[in-house]
């Protein structure tokens, strides 16, 4: 059976990914903690091996958006540049012959008109888009060898079981009857399930196409407004959704980053910002359909929060 090291493995992503692949392949986890994986390696360990004996590195680890904005920018280029550096510096010296690196499509732009594609010019504005981008920058500055693959992903928001996130929030909202205020925006975003980036990340694996950059999201975009109905639909209650001035709900945001309150400008923006992203590249070059739609993937997730809160 073919070997794979996934670092970040006992994250979000990470957890949902091995959990894909395993029946098919044997995976070795990558963690600064050894203890939290059950067949792993720490960073120390693998930055004095060569990974001759691994067939592909997915690389998912990575200092993700800090909402409470407490870390400088060194935080995000050491763990989402300078991690990435090294490991596909090893890569490279190695015969491991796929390396799939996770970036994001906030690599490419913080806030968007339109809808993003791979030819979106690169324009990132916070540390954390800046730090993946540097990153994708370090590997498309290498040749590739010819007998080796090389993956740069960019997701919009994953969702998923156990996912925590800007979707519990909402889901929080609706399971205690609360009102939703904030019906007078109008947007379009795109959302992806984390069983929709297993099959892409498994089918790139088996199919290796040549080497590129895709963007990864599911096939259709919808508003917040839409979400917070099918929330509603698969927790099985009732929503009111409440058209509050925009005035009023810029001031509360606004007053939120300095109070703790539950809606603060960041959540703000994620809630009814427009982020339309294309996955049209991604799809013709696997030649399939992704297995879940938009809202089978939402029911998914949401029907796990069912789940977590029964508990």
């Amino acid at each position: 059976m073919k070997s794979i090291i996934i670092s970040g493995i006992s994250g979000f992503m990470g957890y949902n990914v091995s959990n894909y692949l395993k029946d098919s392949y044997e995976i070795v986890g990558l963690s600064r903690d050894k203890n939290k994986v059950v067949n792993g390696l720490t960073y120390e360990e693998i930055y004095k091996m060569r990974l001759d004996d691994y067939f592909a590195f997915i690389h998912l680890a990575g200092k993700a958006h800090d909402l409470k904005n407490t870390n400088n920018d060194y935080a995000y280029i050491d763990a989402n540049t300078n991690l990435t550096i090294k490991l596909f510096d090893l890569f490279l010296k190695s015969k491991c012959k796929i390396f799939i690196f996770m970036s994001s499509v906030k690599a490419i732009a913080d806030t968007l008109e339109g809808v993003l594609t791979e030819e979106t010019e690169a324009n990132p504005q916070t540390p954390y888009g800046k730090s993946k981008r540097a990153a994708e920058e370090y590997i498309l500055s290498k040749k590739i060898p010819k007998n080796k693959k090389v993956y740069i992903l960019r997701p919009c928001m994953v969702h998923g079981p156990n996912n925590k996130g800007n979707l519990n929030l909402l889901y929080s909202i609706i399971n205690r009857g609360i009102p939703y205020p904030l019906g007078s925006y109008e947007n379009k975003r795109s959302f992806l399930s984390v069983q929709n980036l297993n099959f892409i990340i498994k089918e790139l694996i088996i199919k290796q196409p040549k080497s590129d950059t895709f963007n990864v999201a599911d096939d259709k975009a919808i508003s917040t407004v839409s979400l917070v109905k099918l929330i509603a639909k698969y927790a099985k209650k009732k929503v009111v959704i409440l058209r509050v001035p925009k005035v009023i709900i810029n001031f509360t945001a606004t007053a939120g980053n300095f109070f703790k309150l539950p809606l603060n400008k960041n959540r703000l923006d994620k809630l009814t910002e427009n982020y339309v992203v294309s996955n049209t590249k991604i799809k013709a070059q696997l030649g399939k359909k992704l297995p879940l739609s938009t809202e089978e993937g939402l029911k998914k997730t949401i029907q796990s929060f069912n789940i977590q809160n029964d508990d």
